[in-house]
């Protein structure tokens, strides 16, 4: 092996080789460091903004203080030491995790709460990855107003330009967008460092802020409002959880390359930097992060703030995309169409429906809330529940697939909880403000994923209740077996072991069957991804049937027909030219009594007609399917 051929990469999953870690590292930088990387534009004005703390030597000391400790234990600690450690085949976010937990060894109520956990942290990053690109473009472009203030009246219209730019070069992709970005996010933390580092050499007494006394002394000083304050220090800190819900893009070893190369010392310095400014000149503190560089290069680095702003919103975006797809393929969101944007990487992904549904809810924040101040108060309330939610989870799959300790457990996942609730309860204070926007969000979204959940179910055994066992359908040919045509049929099945609805009526209606049958059920596993090896099973029942199952992992794409190709069972052949489809639809028909309420009966049934079709899901070629309806009551 050559030295060209032995550089270090970065390992997609299921043995796909991803690109070399040093542009893996920079394309991580480019889309999962964005949101905490522009924290710096926001996190220490609206501290002393909120009203809650004035900006004293000792009060700006605490909050730096804070600051790089919270830094340090959210980001480097709990993400990157241990909930990273937490991958699920390479895929992470909260649903990776969920999956992780064996909640078959739980009671069943704390089964049925960390499903509840689960579902509800997920649904509140969709709120949280609504209100991130909002904050981040709205606090850049008013970086010109600090220029000049004939620039406040285009405020508006140019972050909504913005926003509308950002999501529609979504369907390039991931690594695209990251390739791009990423030498962007390069410049833009060396910036922060170079700002950062030409402040604090006049005031290098900053530095004791690393004593973490100095944050015990702020909340000592100052009681209920320093504790408040919190919910603005937050701030810093917020995008942990991208990292996480985007590690299926790059991995775990380029973010942490990004994190500790380049962007935990930039924002560090920058940081001191900032309070070393106002230290100086409280008078700074209207905005520190601008007042940092001259004012001959306000309007450059306003610019530059504006691109990495709109590339602090990739990192949401992106772990919207992957949480939607992992929803889809674990049962929890009806079936939408999901683009694969990269041969290499399985993990990189574009979702249509979420990419415009997030413009639309962007823009009506832009429009809505009118400065980032305002939004700031409707930030944090959700990304703070899901990292509470994160931690729990976290203890649970420790003692179960790490098999630590209780000891060792509580001694780890404790501390990190007593943080996380510090800030979720420092911002349950925004509530009133705006921060009931992302709960409703959560509380929708969440209210959809249990209800499709529930519904498929119901259906599922509504189906099972009138099915005909395969094994005995099959014995019945031996009496009268019907006329056979060459070729080979894929029926697709919910229930294994069952006959289709579609097999059923084809039979009565034609009284023929194809010379080979396949009963095929599709199994979406607890895990990211399925290895080939382990792909299909295949079962003769005779008479030319065969009960197959074939899994894929919950990050992966259900290719049926390129899955077929590959089995290597002589016994069945799947010719793409002689194999047919078919496949049941079922229209879902409410009805009073058992099962749901009326409402979400109805939610279920709209939302199963809209989902997309199954043939298109599982990739079949649309001239060899045949799908057959049915009506089914719940």
């Amino acid at each position: 092996m050559t030295s060209a051929d032995s550089r270090p990469v970065a390992h997609g999953p299921a043995g796909h080789q991803a690109t070399p870690l040093r542009i893996a590292a920079l394309g991580a930088l480019g889309v999962v460091y964005g949101d905490v990387g522009t924290s710096p534009l926001y996190a220490v004005r609206e501290t002393f903004h909120g009203g809650h703390v004035a900006a004293t030597e000792a009060n700006v000391l605490g909050v730096l203080s804070l600051v790089l400790w919270s830094l340090v234990l959210v980001i480097t600690v709990k993400y990157l030491r241990y909930v990273m450690r937490a991958d699920n085949g390479g895929e992470g976010g909260i649903l990776a995790l969920f999956s992780l937990v064996d909640r078959g060894v739980l009671g069943s109520r704390t089964a049925l709460g960390v499903l509840a956990l689960g579902l509800f942290g997920t649904a509140l990053l969709y709120g949280d990855g609504m209100i991130t690109p909002a904050i981040s473009v709205l606090s850049a472009v008013e970086g010109f107003e600090v220029a000049t203030s004939a620039f406040e009246p285009f405020v508006l219209p140019i972050a909504v330009a913005i926003l509308i730019g950002l999501f529609a070069v979504q369907r390039r992709g991931t690594g695209s967008v990251g390739r791009v970005f990423g030498p962007i996010m390069a410049v833009w933390f060396t910036t922060l460092a170079v700002l950062g580092v030409a402040n604090l050499v006049g005031t290098p007494s900053v530095l004791r802020a690393v004593d973490p006394t100095l944050a015990v002394r702020f909340f000592l000083h100052n009681g209920r409002a320093g504790f408040l304050a919190l919910g603005s220090i937050f701030l810093a800190v917020t995008g942990a959880e991208a990292l996480y819900a985007d590690m299926g893009h790059f991995g775990r070893k380029p973010i942490s390359v990004g994190w500790f190369g380049l962007v935990a010392p930039a924002l560090a310095l920058n940081y001191l930097g900032q309070a070393a400014l106002v230290i100086e000149n409280p008078e700074a503190i209207e905005n520190p992060f601008y007042a940092l560089a001259p004012d001959v290069l306000v309007a450059p680095l306003a610019l530059l703030a504006t691109f990495a702003t709109i590339i602090a919103s990739q990192a949401l975006i992106s772990g919207a995309f992957s949480l939607t797809t992992q929803a889809i393929n674990l049962g929890f969101c009806p079936r939408i169409r999901i683009v694969h944007t990269s041969e290499r990487e399985i993990g990189q992904v574009y979702v249509p429906a979420v990419n415009w549904v997030l413009l639309a809810a962007c823009v009506a924040l832009v429009l809505g809330f009118r400065s980032s101040s305002n939004l700031a108060a409707a930030y944090g309330v959700a990304v703070t529940m899901t990292m509470a939610i994160t931690t729990i989870l976290l203890y649970l799959v420790a003692r179960q697939r790490w098999g630590w300790s209780l000891a060792k457990a509580v001694a780890i996942c404790l501390p990190l909880l007593v943080v996380d609730l510090g800030f979720l309860g420092a911002n349950l204070f925004k509530i009133p403000a705006g921060g009931w926007f992302p709960l409703a969000v959560g509380a929708l979204v969440y209210t959809l994923l249990v209800t499709w959940k529930t519904g498929r179910s119901l259906v599922r055994e509504q189906l099972r209740g009138s099915a005909t066992q395969l094994s005995t359908l099959v014995e019945g040919f031996a009496q009268k077996a019907p006329a056979r045509v060459p070729g080979t049929a894929v029926y697709l099945s919910l229930t294994p072991g069952t006959v289709p609805p579609a097999l059923l009526t084809n039979l009565r209606n034609n009284h023929i069957l194809h010379e080979r049958v396949v009963v095929l059920t599709v199994v979406t596993e607890p895990t990211a991804y399925v290895p080939d090896a382990r792909r299909d099973e295949i079962v003769d029942l005779g008479h030319g049937v065969f009960r197959m199952t074939m899994r894929f992992g919950f990050a992966q794409e259900p290719d049926v027909p390129g899955a077929l190709e590959a089995v290597v069972d002589r016994r069945v052949s799947f010719s793409p030219l002689d194999t047919s489809f078919f496949l049941g639809r079922e229209t879902v028909l409410p009805t009073a009594g058992a099962g749901m309420a009326q409402w979400r009966e109805r939610l279920f049934a709209l939302m199963a007609r809209n989902a997309a079709p199954a043939s298109r899901f599982f990739g079949l070629p649309s001239d060899r399917v045949m799908e057959i309806g049915q009506q089914v009551e719940i």
